[in-house]
Protein backbone atom coordinates (compact mmCIF):
# COMPACT_ATOMS: atom_id res chain seq x y z
CA UNK A 1 0.00 0.00 0.00
CA UNK A 2 1.55 3.88 -0.83
CA UNK A 3 1.21 6.26 1.24
CA UNK A 4 1.05 9.89 0.08
CA UNK A 5 2.47 12.18 2.55
CA UNK A 6 1.53 15.70 1.92
CA UNK A 7 3.19 18.65 3.63
CA UNK A 8 2.20 22.50 3.24
CA UNK A 9 4.45 24.78 4.26
CA UNK A 10 5.22 28.54 4.02
CA UNK A 11 8.22 30.46 5.20
CA UNK A 12 9.34 27.04 7.77
CA UNK A 13 12.83 27.99 6.35
CA UNK A 14 14.36 27.06 10.02
CA UNK A 15 12.92 23.61 10.67
CA UNK A 16 11.70 22.19 7.28
CA UNK A 17 14.51 20.21 6.85
CA UNK A 18 14.46 18.35 10.19
CA UNK A 19 10.29 17.74 9.44
CA UNK A 20 11.37 15.69 5.91
CA UNK A 21 14.37 13.97 7.52
CA UNK A 22 12.14 12.97 9.97
CA UNK A 23 8.94 12.27 7.30
CA UNK A 24 11.29 10.06 5.64
CA UNK A 25 12.26 8.21 8.09
CA UNK A 26 9.26 7.48 10.54
CA UNK A 27 8.37 3.77 10.52
CA UNK A 28 5.15 2.61 8.21
CA UNK A 29 3.15 -0.50 8.90
CA UNK A 30 3.86 -3.15 7.21
CA UNK A 31 3.69 -3.73 3.55
CA UNK A 32 3.30 0.01 3.12
CA UNK A 33 5.65 2.43 1.19
CA UNK A 34 5.39 6.35 0.39
CA UNK A 35 6.12 8.85 -1.20
CA UNK A 36 6.37 12.54 0.19
CA UNK A 37 4.46 15.87 -1.34
CA UNK A 38 5.75 19.35 -0.55
CA UNK A 39 3.80 22.33 -1.58
CA UNK A 40 5.92 25.21 -0.85
CA UNK A 41 3.17 27.94 -0.91
CA UNK A 42 4.69 30.98 -1.55
CA UNK A 43 7.60 31.32 0.75
CA UNK A 44 9.77 34.00 0.62
CA UNK A 45 12.22 33.14 3.50
CA UNK A 46 14.17 30.76 1.65
CA UNK A 47 12.17 27.73 1.73
CA UNK A 48 11.74 26.97 -1.45
CA UNK A 49 15.71 26.83 -1.50
CA UNK A 50 15.35 24.59 0.77
CA UNK A 51 13.20 22.33 -0.28
CA UNK A 52 15.10 22.48 -3.91
CA UNK A 53 18.42 21.41 -2.82
CA UNK A 54 16.94 18.69 -0.48
CA UNK A 55 14.82 17.43 -3.53
CA UNK A 56 18.48 17.60 -5.97
CA UNK A 57 20.26 15.85 -2.97
CA UNK A 58 18.25 12.98 -2.85
CA UNK A 59 17.68 12.63 -6.72
CA UNK A 60 18.48 8.97 -6.97
CA UNK A 61 17.03 8.31 -3.74
CA UNK A 62 13.85 6.68 -2.11
CA UNK A 63 11.33 7.08 -1.27
CA UNK A 64 10.02 9.83 -3.79
CA UNK A 65 9.80 13.37 -2.88
CA UNK A 66 7.97 15.70 -4.83
CA UNK A 67 8.12 19.84 -4.47
CA UNK A 68 5.51 21.88 -5.58
CA UNK A 69 6.65 26.06 -5.69
CA UNK A 70 3.29 27.87 -5.75
CA UNK A 71 3.32 31.23 -7.32
CA UNK A 72 1.71 33.06 -4.66
CA UNK A 73 0.55 32.69 -0.85
CA UNK A 74 -2.64 31.66 -1.24
CA UNK A 75 -2.61 29.81 2.50
CA UNK A 76 -2.88 26.18 3.99
CA UNK A 77 -6.11 24.70 2.41
CA UNK A 78 -4.69 25.76 -1.07
CA UNK A 79 -1.54 24.21 -0.95
CA UNK A 80 -3.28 20.88 0.74
CA UNK A 81 -5.59 20.54 -2.74
CA UNK A 82 -2.79 21.20 -4.89
CA UNK A 83 -0.90 18.13 -2.76
CA UNK A 84 -4.05 15.57 -2.90
CA UNK A 85 -4.78 16.59 -6.64
CA UNK A 86 -0.88 15.38 -7.16
CA UNK A 87 -1.20 12.47 -5.22
CA UNK A 88 -1.04 9.14 -6.33
CA UNK A 89 -1.08 6.80 -3.31
CA UNK A 90 -3.64 4.41 -1.65
CA UNK A 91 -3.57 6.45 1.28
CA UNK A 92 -3.32 9.99 1.83
CA UNK A 93 -2.05 11.80 5.18
CA UNK A 94 -1.43 15.33 5.93
CA UNK A 95 1.73 16.37 7.64
CA UNK A 96 2.71 19.96 9.15
CA UNK A 97 6.03 21.87 7.82
CA UNK A 98 7.18 22.24 11.50
CA UNK A 99 7.87 20.35 14.50
CA UNK A 100 4.64 20.01 16.21
CA UNK A 101 3.50 16.83 15.37
CA UNK A 102 5.76 13.82 15.44
CA UNK A 103 5.93 11.21 12.48
CA UNK A 104 6.70 8.10 14.72
CA UNK A 105 2.76 8.17 15.03
CA UNK A 106 2.50 7.38 10.94
CA UNK A 107 2.10 3.71 12.36
CA UNK A 108 -0.78 4.27 14.91
CA UNK A 109 -2.00 6.60 12.44
CA UNK A 110 -2.56 4.37 9.70
CA UNK A 111 -3.09 1.26 11.40
CA UNK A 112 -6.94 1.20 11.21
CA UNK A 113 -6.62 2.46 7.33
CA UNK A 114 -4.18 -0.53 6.28
CA UNK A 115 -5.83 -3.03 8.54
CA UNK A 116 -9.24 -2.57 6.62
CA UNK A 117 -11.49 -1.08 9.94
CA UNK A 118 -11.63 2.42 8.60
CA UNK A 119 -11.76 5.31 5.98
CA UNK A 120 -10.69 7.79 7.80
CA UNK A 121 -8.48 8.24 11.23
CA UNK A 122 -7.50 11.39 12.89
CA UNK A 123 -4.47 11.75 15.62
CA UNK A 124 -5.91 13.04 18.75
CA UNK A 125 -3.97 15.66 20.62
CA UNK A 126 -6.57 15.14 23.12
CA UNK A 127 -5.80 11.41 23.68
CA UNK A 128 -3.27 11.32 26.17
CA UNK A 129 -2.15 14.18 28.95
CA UNK A 130 -2.16 17.68 26.82
CA UNK A 131 1.45 19.24 27.58
CA UNK A 132 2.21 23.19 26.82
CA UNK A 133 -0.98 23.76 25.06
CA UNK A 134 -1.81 27.47 26.18
CA UNK A 135 -5.38 28.12 27.41
CA UNK A 136 -7.02 29.68 24.71
CA UNK A 137 -6.11 27.31 22.26
CA UNK A 138 -7.16 24.82 24.41
CA UNK A 139 -10.48 26.38 25.06
CA UNK A 140 -10.73 27.15 21.05
CA UNK A 141 -9.95 23.19 19.94
CA UNK A 142 -12.40 22.41 22.64
CA UNK A 143 -15.09 24.91 21.34
CA UNK A 144 -14.35 23.73 17.92
CA UNK A 145 -14.92 19.73 18.37
CA UNK A 146 -17.88 20.09 20.80
CA UNK A 147 -19.89 22.46 17.93
CA UNK A 148 -18.84 19.52 15.50
CA UNK A 149 -19.79 16.54 17.42
CA UNK A 150 -23.08 18.61 18.32
CA UNK A 151 -23.89 19.54 14.42
CA UNK A 152 -22.63 16.52 13.14
CA UNK A 153 -23.22 13.78 15.29
CA UNK A 154 -19.70 12.82 15.57
CA UNK A 155 -17.80 11.43 18.39
CA UNK A 156 -14.23 12.92 17.53
CA UNK A 157 -12.24 14.89 20.55
CA UNK A 158 -9.59 16.51 18.10
CA UNK A 159 -11.64 18.49 15.16
CA UNK A 160 -8.63 20.93 14.42
CA UNK A 161 -5.53 18.04 14.73
CA UNK A 162 -3.49 18.03 11.46
CA UNK A 163 -3.12 14.64 11.68
CA UNK A 164 -5.45 13.47 9.54
CA UNK A 165 -5.40 9.99 7.14
CA UNK A 166 -7.78 9.03 4.56
CA UNK A 167 -8.35 6.57 1.91
CA UNK A 168 -7.48 8.30 -1.35
CA UNK A 169 -10.87 7.71 -3.01
CA UNK A 170 -12.45 9.08 0.06
CA UNK A 171 -10.82 12.84 -0.11
CA UNK A 172 -10.20 13.20 -3.87
CA UNK A 173 -13.83 12.17 -3.97
CA UNK A 174 -15.09 15.67 -1.65
CA UNK A 175 -15.33 18.79 -3.86
CA UNK A 176 -12.61 21.09 -1.57
CA UNK A 177 -13.23 24.67 -1.02
CA UNK A 178 -10.60 25.77 1.43
CA UNK A 179 -8.45 28.51 1.00
CA UNK A 180 -6.45 28.74 4.75
CA UNK A 181 -6.80 26.55 7.49
CA UNK A 182 -10.59 25.93 6.97
CA UNK A 183 -9.47 22.69 5.98
CA UNK A 184 -10.36 20.62 8.76
CA UNK A 185 -14.23 21.79 9.52
CA UNK A 186 -14.58 21.31 5.97
CA UNK A 187 -13.60 17.55 5.50
CA UNK A 188 -14.71 17.53 9.03
CA UNK A 189 -17.98 18.33 8.16
CA UNK A 190 -18.57 17.31 5.02
CA UNK A 191 -17.05 13.69 5.57
CA UNK A 192 -19.50 13.65 8.33
CA UNK A 193 -22.27 14.42 6.26
CA UNK A 194 -21.31 11.81 3.26
CA UNK A 195 -21.60 9.19 6.31
CA UNK A 196 -18.36 8.40 6.94
CA UNK A 197 -17.13 7.60 10.31
CA UNK A 198 -13.84 9.02 11.58
CA UNK A 199 -11.87 7.03 13.68
CA UNK A 200 -9.20 8.40 16.23
CA UNK A 201 -5.80 7.41 17.47
CA UNK A 202 -4.20 9.42 20.51
CA UNK A 203 -0.58 11.21 19.05
CA UNK A 204 1.97 13.15 20.48
CA UNK A 205 1.87 16.81 20.78
CA UNK A 206 4.46 19.20 20.94
CA UNK A 207 2.91 23.04 20.65
CA UNK A 208 4.72 25.89 19.47
CA UNK A 209 4.19 29.75 20.19
CA UNK A 210 3.74 32.79 17.63
CA UNK A 211 7.47 33.84 17.64
CA UNK A 212 8.36 30.32 16.75
CA UNK A 213 6.42 31.05 13.75
CA UNK A 214 2.58 29.30 14.96
CA UNK A 215 0.65 31.15 12.05
CA UNK A 216 -3.11 30.47 13.03
CA UNK A 217 -4.72 33.07 14.71
CA UNK A 218 -8.55 34.24 16.23
CA UNK A 219 -9.96 34.83 12.94
CA UNK A 220 -9.06 31.38 11.46
CA UNK A 221 -10.53 30.09 14.81
CA UNK A 222 -13.82 32.35 13.81
CA UNK A 223 -13.59 30.93 10.11
CA UNK A 224 -13.64 27.35 11.20
CA UNK A 225 -16.74 28.07 13.61
CA UNK A 226 -18.45 29.50 10.63
CA UNK A 227 -17.10 26.62 8.40
CA UNK A 228 -18.81 23.82 10.80
CA UNK A 229 -22.10 25.96 10.73
CA UNK A 230 -22.49 26.85 6.39
CA UNK A 231 -22.03 23.08 5.66
CA UNK A 232 -24.32 21.96 8.53
CA UNK A 233 -27.30 23.89 6.33
CA UNK A 234 -25.96 24.09 2.97
CA UNK A 235 -27.08 21.13 0.51
CA UNK A 236 -24.35 18.05 0.32
CA UNK A 237 -25.68 17.18 -3.58
CA UNK A 238 -22.24 19.52 -4.83
CA UNK A 239 -19.72 18.06 -2.33
CA UNK A 240 -18.72 14.94 -4.33
CA UNK A 241 -17.91 13.92 -7.94
CA UNK A 242 -19.65 10.55 -9.00
CA UNK A 243 -18.30 7.39 -9.11
CA UNK A 244 -19.83 4.02 -9.04
CA UNK A 245 -17.02 3.01 -6.76
CA UNK A 246 -18.46 2.20 -3.27
CA UNK A 247 -16.60 1.57 0.07
CA UNK A 248 -17.22 -0.17 2.86
CA UNK A 249 -16.85 1.59 5.72
CA UNK A 250 -19.17 4.42 4.06
CA UNK A 251 -22.11 4.50 5.87
CA UNK A 252 -24.17 6.22 2.85
CA UNK A 253 -22.28 4.10 0.67
CA UNK A 254 -21.48 7.32 -1.34
CA UNK A 255 -17.72 6.96 -2.19
CA UNK A 256 -16.59 9.01 -4.48
CA UNK A 257 -13.54 10.09 -7.03
CA UNK A 258 -12.23 13.79 -7.76
CA UNK A 259 -9.56 14.86 -9.69
CA UNK A 260 -8.93 18.67 -7.97
CA UNK A 261 -7.58 21.27 -10.53
CA UNK A 262 -4.20 22.98 -9.04
CA UNK A 263 -2.75 26.13 -8.88
CA UNK A 264 -0.44 27.47 -11.26
CA UNK A 265 3.41 26.81 -9.96
CA UNK A 266 6.70 24.33 -10.84
CA UNK A 267 7.21 20.98 -9.92
CA UNK A 268 10.86 19.41 -8.81
CA UNK A 269 10.28 15.22 -8.53
CA UNK A 270 13.11 13.41 -6.86
CA UNK A 271 12.69 9.50 -7.05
Amino acid sequence: MKISIIIPVYNEFPTLAQVLDRVLAAPLPGGCDREVIVVDDGSTDGTGAVLDEYARRRLSGAPSLLVHHSSVNAGKGAALRVGIARATGDVVLVQDGDLEYDPRDYEALLAPIVSGQADVVYGSRFGGRVRGMKAANWAANKILTFVANLLYGTRITDEATAYKAFRAPVIKGIRLACVRFEFCPEVTAKLSRLGYAIAEVPISYTPRSLQDGKKIRCIDGLEALWTLCRYRLEANTAWSRSSSQRSPFDRRAASRLLSAAAKPGRSLIAS
